[in-house]
């Protein structure tokens, strides 16, 4: 590993006229990802190591180090490559090394930071606008490389029922509620407007932590192992069901979260040439994501049982309420 840091990787950041001495620290309990920082030049890197980090997985992207590697650099050459729109620079791809990504490490807030802040002096401002950043970032993301394809709604649903399945076998998720959530996640599947809209590059795991924000309403982006295409709401949903998720944890109370979500639904269909009717599409189609959402947040398990339990009951509830 400190072979590969010195010659293939460091080169690319700073001048080596002396042997490195790298500094390790790890950047999360729950995954093989770590700093790596060099005492002499300073530079710091951010190593991912994908062999032991296989889990369910709600696209169907091959998770790789190498297919991570492609998908940053190809969001690079559409113009993710400077602000206000970034997307980390990948540094190398190593099979031999546990499947390993290099990649520059970016700095910035995370979102239920800015949402703690505003809960903390009562003053919103400031998560409007950066909700409005995150808005533009995931629209012009999606409108690059938009289509020909239809949406294919099958997989998602085949996703919804994997998760709905976990609950129920670890998390103690009782047989007649997990019935009455597949119920209400097949019945989607016979709407059209799931499968009507073309396919789009989405982001994939659109939680806080894998947009950080910066000055103003600059966005960076990291963590692109999910990538795919797809609904272009995969992406607008996840982060409306990880805002109801920090309102309600945050507050027990989550309308507390309908007048972001309502602000970022909205920023985002100003990015399009007829606003009032995408954003009514994108709404329209939001209540199953945004179920789905809540219902992947209520299988981790440092969450207690009793939060979980209102995450459920929450998903049902917008599940309930999005059929026509």
């Amino acid at each position: 590993m400190q072979a590969y840091l010195r010659d293939a990787v460091l080169p690319q950041l700073a001048d080596v006229v002396r042997e490195p001495r790298f500094r390790v620290f790890r950047v999360s309990a729950v995954s093989d990802v770590y700093l790596y920082e060099d005492k002499w030049t300073g530079c710091r890197v951010v190593g991912k190591f994908y062999a032991r980090a296989r889990g369910l997985n709600g696209s169907n992207a091959p998770q790789s180090a190498r297919s991570e590697y492609d998908g940053l650099a190809y969001l690079r050459g559409l113009g993710f490559d400077s602000p206000p729109d970034y997307v980390a620079r990948p540094l190398g791809v190593n099979a031999g090394l546990g499947d390993l990504l290099v990649t520059e490490l970016v700095e910035g807030e995370q979102l239920d930071a800015v949402i703690e802040a505003g809960l903390r002096d009562g003053r919103f401002e400031r998560l409007y606008r950066k909700l409005g950043g995150l808005a533009r970032f995931l629209a012009r993301l999606h409108n690059r490389a938009a289509g020909p394809e239809r949406v294919d709604f099958a997989p998602t649903q085949g996703y919804f029922d994997r998760v709905v399945h976990h609950l129920e076998q670890h998390c103690g998720l009782g047989a007649k509620r997990a019935a009455r959530l597949l119920a209400l996640g097949h019945a989607y599947a016979s709407e059209a407007a799931y499968w009507q809209d073309l396919r789009v590059l989405v982001h994939g795991d659109a939680t806080p932590s894998n947009f950080l924000f910066g000055r103003g309403q600059d966005v960076f982006a990291i963590d692109l192992e999910r990538m795919h295409r797809d609904d272009r709401v995969y992406d607008v949903g996840r982060l409306c069901g990880e805002l109801k998720h920090c309102f309600l944890r945050a507050t027990g109370d989550p309308a507390r979260a309908e007048p972001f979500i309502g602000h970022f639904l909205w920023e985002y269909a100003g990015h399009f040439p007829d606003r009032e009717p995408t954003f009514a599409a994108v709404t329209g189609r939001l209540p199953f994501y945004l179920g789905l959402t809540l219902l992947r947040i209520a299988r981790n398990v440092w969450l207690d049982d009793a939060y979980c339990r209102s995450l459920v009951h929450e998903a049902r509830v917008v599940l309930s309420g999005g059929l026509s």
